[in-house]
């Protein structure tokens, strides 16, 4: 039977910056990745954006050239899943049936896209963007004439969707179910800007939009058939929805957890020698008030990865990382730093209609969160602010006029 000193599931943000961690500190056994799409780890922020905007190749994407992996000795098994794990044993079992060995195992598989449970969600033209593949069949379809397109949520990557298919001259509607877009993440400002930029670049935006079915002619989307019985002709539906911790394997094999699989602050699973990290884990976290929660991020991805490589090369440290998020559309780069969830006041700082400002998230007066649009220096100096749980008044936040570096205490 093949064995590794350490596999790593996923080969996404989570698993390359688990394997670089592991040589970084050292570590000199065998590394295995197994990745279940044919491609090297890549960046997938940018399906959203820059790629699926064509102003990025694939190779401007990738984490690191291929050579890299080879030059760390990194071996990567990709186009192959893990289906099963025997903890006990110590193996893991791909789909073809072959069983591969491990010392310790790191689970970075992030989550699957929710998909609609309505008929006709599984029509030609139905599209998540998670994958690569899913984006070049997008593009693809855009290259073959589709010019109306509807997208289902009002989470960032519905926005960074319809922000680009504007540019392809495409006519955009998007649905959010909820009153108003970004809901789950950020406060009524900022919610409010981003529906009027939208609707200003000719999106069609509907909040409290509640659909029915999508609607085809056998094979492929025609259209969205919402619950007051109208259609909205359709060539494309992009469906943005969330996603689904992608953990079946480890909970099959007992690991605590139910929505994601739990991990401690080393991201250690309730399974010897295996960790999970990224999108999929579930941890407790000091910006949540040690609340558990799951985090869907870049930044949690890389963070949680060097966590658990420290743990594995005897350097135990626990993964106490600030949060932080971004999100492009038009020429508004939306910058995040904390976690505004359980805020009980909203201070704007700056003006909305210069398209430059920030909004400060306030918990019992102590400052837990920023949303920064085009205020680069908000965002760097903020950071403090939120670390610090810092006390300060509506009054001096909201003042644009003083940095808020000079608020540090």
């Amino acid at each position: 039977m093949e064995q590794a000193d350490v596999i790593i599931v996923g080969a996404g943000h989570g698993g390359a910056q688990a394997a670089i961690a592991l040589r970084q500190n050292g570590f000199e056994g065998h590394i295995l990745v197994i990745g279940r799409e044919p491609e090297i780890p890549y960046e997938r922020p940018p399906l959203s954006k820059e790629y699926l905007a064509r102003t990025k190749t694939f190779d401007r994407i990738c984490i690191r050239p291929a050579q890299f992996w080879e030059d760390k000795a990194v071996e990567m098994k990709l186009g192959a899943e893990v289906v099963s794990l025997d903890p006990a044993a110590h193996t893991v079992k791909l789909g073809d049936g072959s069983e591969i060995g491990y010392g310790r195992l790191i689970w970075a598989t992030g989550g699957d896209p929710r998909r609609l449970s309505c008929m006709g969600a599984d029509l030609k033209g139905v599209h998540a963007v998670r994958t690569k593949e899913d984006a070049d069949r997008l593009m693809s379809e855009l290259d073959e004439g589709a010019k109306r397109a509807v997208v289902v949520g009002g989470g960032y990557i519905g926005l960074e969707a319809a922000a680009v298919l504007t540019k392809f001259d495409v006519q955009v509607t998007l649905l959010e179910a909820l009153p108003r877009v970004l809901a789950r993440v950020a406060g009524e400002a900022l919610s409010k800007f981003y529906q009027a930029e939208h609707r200003a670049h000719g999106v069609d935006l509907r909040t409290g939009a509640a659909m029915d079915c999508i609607e085809g002619d056998g094979t492929k989307v025609t259209g969205v058939k919402m619950q007051d019985g109208s259609v909205l002709p359709a060539d494309i539906v992009i469906v943005g929805i969330g996603i689904i911790p992608c953990v079946s394997p480890l909970l099959s094999a007992g690991a605590s957890g139910g929505n994601g699989v739990d991990v401690d602050e080393f991201c250690r699973t309730s399974l010897p020698d295996v960790y999970a990290i990224g999108d999929c884990a579930a941890h407790t976290n000091d910006f949540a008030d040690g609340t558990v929660i799951r985090l869907e991020s870049v930044q949690n991805a890389n963070d949680m990865a060097t966590t658990a490589a420290k743990d594995i090369c005897g350097e135990p440290v626990p993964y106490k990382a600030t949060p932080w998020f971004w999100s492009n559309q038009y020429d508004l780069r939306l910058q995040t730093v904390g976690l505004s969830t359980g805020h009980d006041n909203a201070v704007l700082r700056g003006d909305p209609a210069a398209r430059s400002f920030s909004v400060v998230y306030l918990q019992g007066g102590k400052v837990i969160a920023l949303d920064c649009v085009n205020v680069v220096k908000d965002y760097v100096q903020g950071k403090k602010l939120v670390e610090a749980r810092a006390q300060l008044s509506p009054e001096q936040l909201a003042d644009a006029s003083v940095p808020l570096k000079e608020l540090v205490a």
